[in-house]
């Protein structure tokens, strides 16, 4: 075999997935790792593109939207509209988690602002010592 494939294991170690996680991409048809018998060799493309489904996962795309982007991969025109449509969705992604950013930030301060509320009642109603 050569250098440049890698074994499931390698793979789980390299990119600190589970075997049950590469073999749920390879039957979403994201992966297509080199089969000999029952083993799957990994080839530096199943790495690239699982270096670019994990990020997607962590940026909150869709599976279907990574394998969109992904399969735009071999149009032929330099990876132009495979870039497009990232930045696209990204743009979009990104707007989101602003908005959810925002939504969180408020329920923080507002929380913050109902612990103080409480922590100062209970001040208020503990019993005085008697000096």
């Amino acid at each position: 075999m050569s250098d440049d494939l890698m074994t499931i294991r390698q793979m789980c170690d390299a990119f600190d997935v589970t075997p049950r996680t590469l073999r749920f991409y390879e039957a979403k048809e994201l992966l297509f790792p080199q089969r000999e018998g029952q083993r799957r060799w990994f080839t530096r493309r199943d790495r690239a593109r699982l270096k670019l489904i994990l990020r997607g996962k962590r940026f909150g795309f869709s599976l279907e939207e990574i394998r969109q982007l992904l399969d735009l991969y071999d149009l032929g025109d330099g990876q132009f509209t495979q870039l497009s449509r990232s930045y696209e969705i990204g743009r979009e992604r990104l707007d989101s988690m602003i908005v959810q950013r925002d939504e969180l930030n408020a329920a923080i301060a507002e929380l913050e602002e109902q612990l103080r509320w409480g922590q100062r009642m209970m001040a208020d109603m503990q019993p005085r010592k008697a000096g």
